[in-house]
């Protein structure tokens, strides 16, 4: 259980540190001229909602992390996680600061099959614990529609 709680740490960091690197490279975008007056899908959530789905996302991301490295500590998770990690760092710097949307769209459509691949390919591993890596493909889902509206409609 010990090893567990430092992995759980571990991920915790990582995570909510590609958030803030994210965040970072970003600059402001979602309060930007540039965001505010796009054509922007009639279902995007209000603006708190993205810092409390994200907030949930990483805690159970990391929890999931945590038990699949403790189960399986090799390469394939990691390279994995890392693919997963700098897709979405560079997300919103694409999407936000360079406004390359159809790029963005690509990237998050990649980093949407990167967390599908995880909850598929490890699901008999990790039974019910998958369920904890579902906020953020359902999340990942809304976001790829959002971005996708924005890329058709822009």
């Amino acid at each position: 259980m010990k090893k567990l709680l430092k992995y759980i740490l571990v991920f915790l960091i990582i995570n909510f540190g590609a958030l803030d690197i994210g965040n970072w490279l970003m600059a402001n975008g979602p309060q930007t001229e540039w965001y505010i007056n796009l054509n922007q899908a009639p279902w995007t959530p209000p603006g708190w909602v993205f810092g409390v789905a994200w907030t949930t996302i990483m805690v159970c991301f990391s929890i999931y992390m945590a038990y699949l490295y403790k189960l399986k500590p090799n390469s394939t998770i990691i390279g994995l996680f890392l693919l997963q990690f700098i897709l979405n760092v560079i997300w919103g710097y694409i999407f936000f600061n360079q406004h390359l949307v159809g790029l963005g769209f690509t990237v998050i459509l990649l980093l949407t099959f990167v967390i599908a691949a995880f909850a598929i390919s490890f699901r008999y591993d990790l039974k019910y614990k998958t369920l904890l890596i579902m906020p953020y493909l359902i999340w990942l889902c809304i976001a790829t529609s959002l971005n996708g509206y924005i890329l058709l409609n822009n």
